[in-house]
């Protein structure tokens, strides 16, 4: 929210907002906050967040990314966490947010990364498909510049980060079935050896783990095509 930093008088669209954190955390702040997501079961997460909170201004819709039912510029931010990587068409849903947010409105995407080298890059979203089937595809930091640059956002923010990831419990939050997460811990034990991903596998007392980078980037949308 940092990278955002919206004003009191804002409006916020949060898509793939999941349980709503992100979304009440804009809230707080803002005029109004609103959530989309695809997971029903999300929404009951988030409205009791809300009530927890005393927030009346967040709302929460059952909705597709690539069909906001919005106007043109009718929000002053939008923001997408930890999504693009199971989006189908990143580009369409990076252009339909771009439309519903204002002339020099923000427009922040954060989301785990790749390699810059595409065999390694293949091997990292190979093992993030085995554990999750949801996982589409991880992006480099260069390709998602790309697309900030083709839907019209002049960069304003770039960061990196990085999260350790403990093999097991990594599985587990996703819910792996047994034989998907034994093809899984098989690629990172191989990467551990051959470093094959960028990922640089390693042993912490004795558990497997890898590094997952991270990017969050900040575009203003231009006021003119």
């Amino acid at each position: 929210m940092r990278a955002v930093a919206p004003a009191q008088h804002d409006r916020v669209i949060e898509v793939a907002t999941g349980p709503g954190y992100v979304a009440m955390g804009f809230a707080a702040v803002c005029r109004e906050v609103v959530g989309l997501d695809l997971t029903k079961a999300a929404f009951v997460i988030a409205a009791r967040i809300g009530r927890e909170r005393g927030l009346s201004n967040p709302r929460f819709q059952l909705r597709d990314a690539e069909r906001l039912p919005f106007s043109d510029g009718q929000f002053d931010a939008a923001v997408c966490r930890w999504a693009f990587h199971r989006v189908a068409d990143p580009p369409l849903v990076l252009a339909k947010v771009v439309r519903v947010t204002r002339a020099a409105g923000i427009v922040a995407v954060e989301d785990s990364m790749v390699s810059e080298h595409h065999d390694r890059a293949a091997y990292h979203n190979r093992f993030e498909n085995l554990r999750d089937s949801s996982h589409t595809r991880g992006y480099p930091l260069s390709r998602l510049l790309t697309l900030f640059a083709a839907a019209r956002l002049d960069v304003a923010h770039v960061s990196t980060d990085e999260l350790t990831q403990h093999v097991e419990g990594w599985l587990a939050g996703a819910r792996t079935p047994d034989d998907r997460a034994t093809q899984t811990r098989a690629l990172i034990e191989r990467d551990e050896r051959e470093d094959l991903s960028g990922t640089h596998p390693f042993r912490h007392n004795g558990d497997l783990c890898f590094t997952q980078r991270t990017a969050i980037v900040v575009g203003r949308k231009l006021s003119r095509r």
